[in-house]
């Protein structure tokens, strides 16, 4: 039977935190700033007729000037 070692499991410890570290970083995706979400999401609403224009307009300039 083959032993590992100290050396062994370390190494084997390195390698699949590695992978791990790759596995998230892939299923994370690129990073999305939460004013461009929020920016989406007014004009989702604004398409569907849930707010009017002036509300459209005060709420993107809240977005804008807050941020």
């Amino acid at each position: 039977m083959m032993s590992w070692g100290l050396d062994g499991w370390i190494w084997m410890a390195v390698w699949i935190a590695a992978l791990l570290v790759m596995v998230w970083l892939i299923v994370r995706g690129p990073g999305r700033s939460s004013e461009v979400d929020a920016l989406e999401i007014l004009r989702a609403r604004f398409a569907r007729g849930e707010i009017n224009a002036d509300e459209f307009e005060r709420a993107r300039q809240v977005l804008r000037d807050g941020r």
